[in-house]
């Protein structure tokens, strides 16, 4: 039996883990999809930005979109990486990086897989590699950091 003090431990390692996954499982759901986004986005943008064309709109739009996958992912990346400093055993770095970038790899396979199951969101490899390289970006920037 794990211990109180185990549990804890575990807990506020992978507890922030576990939500920021929620947290981007509910960005793939109906609710985030590009129509559901475009309303809200566009009467901000329509009142900052008056004379802004159609295309101008899809344009910051789609980039707002893919600047979100990268964001998601930097963050995750850092909640990983910091859950794994605390499991049994002496990694090195580079390994504790590789598990971080496997677990944002796979997460981000599922959350493709999951919204190819909604009927208004589309899976994308293009967004897998997105996801990845803002967990990427993430560990570069704690590589950094720490320097």
């Amino acid at each position: 039996m794990i211990s109180t003090r185990r549990w804890l431990a575990f807990s506020a390692s992978w507890g922030p883990v576990v939500l920021w996954a929620a947290v981007i499982f509910s960005f793939s759901t109906e609710s985030f999809s590009s129509p559901e986004t475009s309303r809200i986005l566009g009467p901000a943008l329509n009142w900052f930005f008056p004379s802004m064309s159609a295309h101008q709109f899809e344009v910051i739009h789609l980039t707002i979109r893919k600047l979100g996958h990268c964001s998601e992912y930097f963050i995750f990346a850092i909640l990983v990486h910091r859950a794994l400093r605390h499991r049994p055993g002496n990694y090195s770095k580079l390994l504790h990086n590789a598990f971080t970038a496997i677990i944002i790899f796979v997460y981000a396979i599922s959350d493709e897989l999951h919204q190819a199951f909604v009927p208004s969101r589309t899976a994308s490899v293009a967004d897998v590699l997105l996801d990845s390289f803002g967990g990427v970006c993430a560990l570069l920037w704690l590589s950094l950091w720490r320097k």
